[in-house]
């Protein structure tokens, strides 16, 4: 008999501390996807088709998030492009809501917080660009193809413009 096929009790505790800890990992689960708001304008259409379409785009990504009841979290990423033409003439305004209900457990506030601001809108993306590229091209624009974001960087952007907002509020006292 060899010792590999024996289980000790040291070594019993070993994997039952081993499933404790598993039970105890940040869980993270997708339960939905959905496209909550979606808006496409063109109003300066048909004139816009007869220029040389050569657009300036700007394109806006937020997210926000809302609990919900048993560890769910609401996350909605809005991304907003406008595209002109010539300076200030508005070809198109495109803006998608691409919202998810995500399960969330063991977490805590900090990682929580990164969770509902890096990797939902990440797993988000990929949706509400497609719903953009389809609106953008039934309004007879040419497809418009968004180079992936990098949500890990404008998470610790966002947290660190709002760190020195609070450092650079004044401190109130009171007599």
């Amino acid at each position: 008999m060899t010792n590999e096929n024996q289980y000790t009790p040291q070594s019993l505790q070993a994997q039952q501390g081993e499933g404790a800890a598993d039970e105890r990992q940040v869980q993270l689960r997708i339960e939905k996807v959905y496209l909550k708001d979606a808006s496409f304008e063109s109003p300066n259409s048909p004139e816009v088709f007869t220029r040389h379409w050569q657009p300036n785009l700007s394109v806006d990504i937020n997210t926000r998030s809302a609990p919900l009841p048993d560890h769910r979290h609401e996350v909605v990423l809005t991304i907003t492009i406008r595209a002109n033409v010539e300076e200030e003439y508005l070809g198109f305004l495109v803006e998608v809501q691409q919202t998810g209900i995500f399960f969330v457990k063991n977490a805590d506030p900090a990682q929580l917080s990164q969770v509902v601001g890096i990797s939902c809108p990440t797993a988000l993306f990929p949706y509400a660009r497609e719903s953009l590229d389809n609106l953008v091209v039934k309004g007879g624009f040419p497809p418009i193809q968004l180079a992936q974001v990098n949500f890990e960087a404008l998470y610790v952007q966002a947290m660190q413009e709002r760190q020195q907002q609070q450092n650079a509020a004044p401190m109130s006292t009171t007599h």
